[in-house]
């Protein structure tokens, strides 16, 4: 069995508009003087401002309505992108969506907070460490359960959400091909993940030496590699896959993770400027944002030869530009 039909044998329900588009981005490479740059539009998925959790959760909700599952608990920050694509599918498959929030209830809504209370999640805002969440969401499982629900907890990152990202190295592929090209690099923002995971199961499935690299959004925290290794082999496992992984299978890099997870700087505002103005796509403050300034930073610092094909995921979280509004009003444009 080929990986498109293993992929095709697992559960899995129609939540995003796939293949997204594949593009390439002369305008700014040219600008850069760099190598032949392309784009991946996953924040053209479909629900709501899009994104990469869309192209997961098409398998992660499968597996929850197999089970019979009427909610959907999910964990995340404020301005979750996971959490607000959660809310959005939830509606759209008739069950109910729990948020699990950690942060101080704001007096005002914006960006994705205010599209997870547009879609009637239910909205429980924690204020609690990242390592006292596991507790919480147990409690909060089992209080649904009590209430005669069938609840099923759907994490920012999965081994069955990665699926979705082997799916679409997949599309890659075959949209590179059509077009004659080589995928020498992949770059993408890393976060949870899943993402860089399904790549990477992807480029083992395919035996080729296209390089994956993460741009991290936070400082190390010596958790991210060995999370997304075990997520990769989970994946394959899923997938039943016979392909080996090891640590220095995942690049990720801390270079460019400025002052700090989603500290907005005078980089990283100059980036969603020329990437606005010179291909008309809008990043976020957050992640693309990020990732794209590690990007540019790479080719002025000379890391690709000119006649290499980079390929930058653009994963979404666009609502975040609303978050950030009075800030990003100071580019000079």
């Amino acid at each position: 069995m080929n990986l498109k039909a293993k992929i095709n044998n697992l559960p899995r329900v129609k939540l995003a508009n796939l293949p997204t588009p594949f593009e390439e981005m002369n305008r700014l490479s040219k600008a850069l003087n760099g190598p032949r740059m392309f784009i991946k539009r996953d924040d053209l998925t479909g629900p709501v401002f899009g994104g990469n959790k869309a192209c997961k959760l098409e398998f992660v909700m499968a597996d929850a309505l197999e089970k019979g599952a009427d909610v959907i608990v999910a964990p995340g920050s404020l301005q979750s992108n996971h959490a607000r694509t959660v809310a959005i599918v939830a509606r759209k498959l008739g069950v109910k969506a729990v948020l699990v929030l950690r942060g101080e209830k704001p007096q005002s809504y914006d960006g994705n907070l205010l599209i997870d209370k547009l879609f009637g999640a239910e909205i429980r805002f924690v204020q609690a460490k990242q390592h006292e969440m596991k507790s919480i969401l147990k409690d909060i499982m089992e209080e649904f359960r009590e209430k005669g629900y069938n609840p099923y907890y759907a994490p920012p990152s999965s081994p069955l959400g990665a699926v979705g990202y082997v799916n679409a190295f997949q599309e890659l592929i075959d949209q590179a091909e059509s077009l004659g090209v080589k995928i020498d690099y992949i770059v993408h923002a890393a976060g949870s993940g899943a993402t860089q995971a399904g790549l990477l199961v992807g480029s083992k499935a395919f035996n080729v030496k296209t390089r994956v690299i993460g741009i991290s959004v936070e400082p190390d925290n010596h958790q991210l590699v060995k999370t997304t290794l075990n997520l990769a082999k989970e994946c394959a496992r899923i997938l039943d896959l016979n392909v080996s992984f090891s640590p220095s299978d995942v690049e990720i890099l801390y270079d460019y993770v400025g002052e700090g997870y989603g500290i907005l700087t005078q980089e990283i505002k100059e980036t969603i400027k020329i990437v606005a103005q010179t291909e008309g796509i809008l990043l976020d403050p957050v992640y693309t944002g990020k990732a794209m300034t590690g990007l540019i930073s790479m080719i002025k610092e000379g890391y690709f030869e000119k006649d290499d094909n980079v390929i930058f995921i653009h994963t979404g979280g666009i609502p975040a530009i609303f978050v950030y509004k009075d800030k990003l009003v100071s580019l000079n444009i």
